[in-house]
């Protein structure tokens, strides 16, 4: 890593061992009671070292500790509120959300985490309505055309369900959201999906926290895959593959309550030895764990 510039301030530093033991990478290790960096080339920037120092000794990349926020108790119970009454919107308002809080949340999406810390995500804003309305007409008229006047089997798929309903004009693939945001990753990424699966869970979640709508928007994704035209208009760079794109904007309606759903099955594996599967046996969970 060319900017690692990892540096220990001796007069702070207490020789607790935390950020070597600590370390995913093994990076830094112990030399008597002092941490040095004996690997830097196997750094890769999840900056574990910097967090865990409780006095502040370390510095990592030119970030300088006293720059972090502190870390605060957080209430259990208004978290799981938060995720209870987590709902997919689809009544906006016809306005664009607050530059303060739409702000809140670009600035937030550097926190995601990603896999093997591989921070390639882009993310492609649409947050002026008259931009997303123009998005919209042009996306609604390509797939009304493609379903109708020049018929493509790909679109026809994907949309079969919706047809009827976009033929009369019914926008149910942006369902009059005033934004959107497209999760694009690059296409070496070691986890692309899911780094933008979990990008948009925390953005979902931190937006609904700010009273902002979100609804998830797969057939928005299929229309970015099948027209390259709209990856161009959302900005997203060559060797970057969208992903995933969420819907968001002020809320029409508030929810009053959670829901209640089924119960969901969990178990808890006990200690009993492993079986050794038939062929037939092994054959069906090679197949179930494989089948998409």
């Amino acid at each position: 890593m060319a900017d690692f510039n990892f540096v220990i301030d001796e007069s702070k530093c207490i020789h607790c061992g935390l950020c070597a033991k600590d370390c995913i990478a093994a990076v830094i290790s112990m030399e008597g009671d002092t941490p040095k960096a004996t690997a830097p080339q196997r750094c890769i920037g999840c900056q574990h070292c910097l967090a865990i120092c409780p006095v502040g000794a370390i510095s990592i990349m030119g970030k300088n500790p006293d720059d972090s926020d502190k870390i605060y108790a957080q209430n259990p119970d208004m978290i799981l509120n938060l995720i209870k009454s987590r709902r997919s919107d689809r009544q906006y308002k016809q306005e664009n959300v607050d530059a303060d809080k739409l702000n809140k949340l670009k600035d937030m999406l550097a926190w995601v985490p990603t896999g093997c810390n591989c921070r390639k995500l882009h993310f492609s804003f649409i947050d002026d309505i008259d931009v997303m309305n123009e998005f919209r007409e042009y996306t609604n008229k390509k797939i009304i055309s493609a379903l109708e006047k020049n018929p493509i089997k790909a679109v026809a798929e994907r949309f079969s369900n919706y047809a009827k309903l976009l033929l009369k004009g019914e926008d149910v693939i942006f369902r009059g959201a005033p934004h959107m945001v497209v999760v694009a990753n690059h296409v070496d990424a070691p986890c692309s999906k899911e780094d933008a699966i979990i990008a948009l869970s925390y953005f979902e979640l931190y937006a609904q926290s700010l009273g902002i709508g979100t609804c998830w928007c797969g057939l928005g994704d299929s229309c970015m895959k099948l027209f390259p035209e709209l990856c161009e208009y959302m900005g997203i760079p060559e060797g970057y593959k969208p992903e995933y794109s969420m819907l968001f904007g002020p809320k029409e309606v508030n929810y009053s309550r959670t829901t209640q759903p089924e119960k969901v099955s969990v178990v808890s594996a006990k200690k009993t030895g492993f079986e050794k599967l038939s062929a037939g046996k092994a054959a069906k969970r090679y197949f179930w764990n494989f089948l998409r």
